[in-house]
């Protein structure tokens, strides 16, 4: 009896590190798009060359510890043409095109916003499995949209319905965001299910990269350099891209990957929060209310999705 007790709280306490790792990893990002916001509205950086920028290191960085723990298996992504597909449409159509949307809402509007528009991904992929695969909505995804769409016209809003609080161009770039972080969830699945995640990230984020300084390159015409620019560009690179991920493959060896990912709603409240300190963002109780409704919304909808698997 003693024995399973102390089995139980030893798998208790696994879990708990797991959900605090997870939380790191979330609050991460969260600092990540305050940072950005910083970037391309304080430092009136270009969106063209800050990602070409953000992408091309960290495609380095990831790849170089791909390479250190897997060796040239690193290559075996491109070995069939399923999984190239896969890592291809991935760094297009999900890694560049959620940078951009997500960089442009950001930019337009303010970095709580963008998240919370973002954090809506889990929506799009269910509404793109009813749509796309005909897939019979269950009672809880009914209930996670009703309860999301009211958390997002309160916190476009802020109560007063006859005008948004932000500008349209930034609802719609923030919009853009939440969809394209639902194709940057679903189109690497392939290759990731037959490689590491590490080099499927490291790989996307280097094809993207490069695309990136194709269009516009880093080295050229660069932004005046200060000691600012570079903190905040390292920041992003580190709390935006690596750091979190490696936590987050760090987080589900002590917690189920349901469970971890309950704690992406540390980002949204992280970035809310350190809006409000550095960039003197008023959120009225309103916005409050429907940023916890988007949350609850994606928790009842993941459990839910979660409940009917099990069952």
């Amino acid at each position: 009896m003693e024995k399973s007790s102390h089995l139980a709280k030893s798998s208790s306490h696994m879990v708990m590190k797991g959900i605090i790792w997870a939380a790191i990893a979330s609050a991460m990002w969260g600092i990540s798009g305050t940072v950005l916001q910083l970037i391309s509205q304080n430092l009136a950086i270009p969106a063209t060359w800050m990602l070409s920028m953000r992408t091309f290191s960290a495609g380095v960085i990831l790849l170089v510890i791909s390479v250190f723990l897997y060796g040239k298996k690193i290559f075996d992504v491109f070995k069939t043409r399923a999984t190239a597909i896969s890592v291809i449409s991935y760094a297009i159509l999900g890694l560049m095109a959620n940078l951009l949307t997500f960089y442009y809402a950001i930019q337009t509007g303010n970095a709580s916003a963008a998240t919370i528009l973002q954090y809506l991904s889990p929506l799009f992929i269910v509404l793109g499995g009813i749509i796309f695969k005909h897939r019979r909505p269950f009672r809880s995804d009914i209930i996670a949209f009703v309860i999301a769409l009211i958390g997002v016209a309160l916190c476009i809003t802020r109560g007063n319905f006859t005008q948004l609080a932000l500008p349209l161009v930034s609802l719609l770039w923030g919009l853009g965001s939440g969809i394209t972080a639902a194709l940057y969830v679903v189109l690497p699945q392939r290759a990731a299910d037959q490689n590491p995640p590490i080099v499927v990230l490291g790989w996307g984020t280097m094809i993207a990269g490069v695309l990136f300084n194709l269009y516009r390159p880093f080295w050229v015409n660069p932004p005046h350099v200060s000691t600012t620019l570079v903190a905040s560009v390292a920041t992003v690179v580190l709390f935006g891209t690596i750091l979190p991920f490696g936590i987050l493959l760090h987080a589900t060896r002590y917690a189920p990957s349901d469970v971890v990912s309950i704690m992406d709603a540390v980002q949204p409240i992280t970035t809310s929060i350190l809006s409000v300190i550095f960039f003197s963002l008023d959120l009225n109780w309103v916005e409050i209310m429907g940023i916890i409704l988007v949350i609850i919304a994606v928790y009842i909808l993941q459990n839910g999705r979660r409940k009917h698997i099990i069952n």
